[in-house]
């Protein structure tokens, strides 16, 4: 069984971490982090699918393909996206500037960037700032970081775990920033995963992208995708394990220990929605196929009605039967079955009425609960986890430059 602990992102072995103000941002919020490993060591890495990505995911796509890693810098207040060979450049200095002062090689070094789309990092901020970044490196800094990777997120998000596995005592850290555009592929989001693991980098990334299918790209907060999202996993080895195994029991432990990681990041993004009262899970089986059951339920999560239905309460299943029908795929109406938490308010495509309407309007008033959907088509399933779409999302967003 895994433990809990303190830490977050440094809770493992030979990680350290800081966060500062460099005055990439207005106020004087913390705006610049970074993590780094005593020693190298392999990582993962999995990015946003938008065609239009910004100047750190190519880069890090580029140092990915060596497969060693050792810090990891990130701002926010500026996604450094849609900024043209400039951003490039940009993003190239701030590694350089990393790599000179902790005197590592560049392509050790992932940079990230979150804020505003379209407007040049501020460098001057970053030359200054990353000399005293690195100088604070240390064993408490997980905090600071975790803070200083924020925008419209109103905590930080951070988790540390740890169980026996291979021999020795194995942790995994993490932290996360994620509010809005939040939508499979992946979710703005960002994710920094740190493990003491000796495992292969094949592995690793074969593992991460499996973890971040079920998790972070099975969660959506308003349908929108940024030019940003990244999710990075180190590992140093430093626990001193049996290498993990590409499978049997030491395998499946560390994926466990690494889903329950992104998991909780993944869920406490979507807690953090942008204006968000509830967090609701959609659960879709009997569909035809794995691919339908996923569909469906991508469609529910990201309706505009389904979503404002569950901000308001109100017991509207129409609209859910209205987004199945538009998903692409055949359907059995009769046979289609709808329940909230346990109390079934659809069977055989018919509705069961006002009585039972009013219990389930008791249960969209809490702050998270269960749609299951079964369709009577087959064996397919899936899951995926939504937020309501409040008035606040839109004040949010509708002031989100100024």
């Amino acid at each position: 069984m895994s433990k809990r602990l303190t830490g977050g992102i440094t809770a493992p072995k030979g990680f350290l971490a800081a966060g500062i103000h460099a005055g990439i941002k207005r106020t004087e919020q913390l705006d610049l982090a970074l993590v780094a490993s005593e020693i190298p060591g392999p990582i993962a890495g999995v990015f946003t699918k938008n065609t239009i990505p910004a100047a750190p995911i190519m880069l890090n796509r580029q140092h990915l393909k060596k497969g060693i890693g050792q810090a990891l810098i990130i701002n926010s207040g500026n996604a450094n996206a849609f900024t043209g060979t400039e951003g490039l450049e940009h993003a190239r200095e701030t590694v350089h500037l990393v790599s000179e002062h902790l005197a590592i090689p560049k392509h050790r070094v992932f940079v990230s960037s979150t804020g505003v789309i379209g407007v040049p990092l501020p460098m001057p901020a970053l030359r200054k700032g990353i000399p005293v970044l690195t100088a604070q490196l240390r064993k408490t800094g997980h905090r600071d970081a975790a803070q200083a990777i924020m925008t419209t997120d109103t905590r930080p998000k951070t988790i540390a775990v740890q169980q026996r596995i291979g021999g020795k005592v194995v942790t995994i850290g993490g932290m996360a920033k994620g509010s809005g555009m939040i939508h499979p592929d992946m979710a703005t989001m960002l994710a920094y995963l740190t493990t003491d693991a000796v495992i292969d980098q094949k592995i690793l990334q074969k593992l991460l992208r499996t973890v971040a299918d079920q998790t972070f790209n099975c969660i959506s907060v308003d349908g929108e995708t940024s030019t940003n999202d990244t999710v990075l996993c180190l590992a140093n080895g430093m626990a001193g394990n049996r290498t993990i195994p590409p499978a049997g029991v030491a395998h499946t432990q560390f994926q466990k220990l690494l889903h329950e990681v992104c998991h909780y990041l993944a869920m406490e993004i979507c807690h953090d929605g942008e204006g968000a009262t509830k967090l609701i899970e959609i659960h879709v089986t009997e569909a035809a196929s794995h691919k339908a059951a996923r569909q469906f339920a991508y469609t529910l999560a990201t309706s505009p009605l389904v979503k404002t239905a569950i901000f308001g309460a109100d017991p509207n299943w129409g609209r859910i039967i209205a987004a199945l029908g538009r998903a692409g795929y055949p359907l059995r109406p009769d046979r289609i079955v709808i329940a909230f938490n346990q109390t079934t308010i659809v069977k055989d495509g018919r509705g069961l009425g006002p009585r039972i309407e009013q219990q389930v309007q008791k249960i969209m008033q809490r702050p998270s609960f269960t749609i299951s959907i079964a369709l009577g088509m087959g064996k397919g399933t899936a899951t995926q986890w939504t937020t309501d779409l409040t008035y606040d999302y839109v004040k949010i967003n509708a002031s989100y430059r100024s």
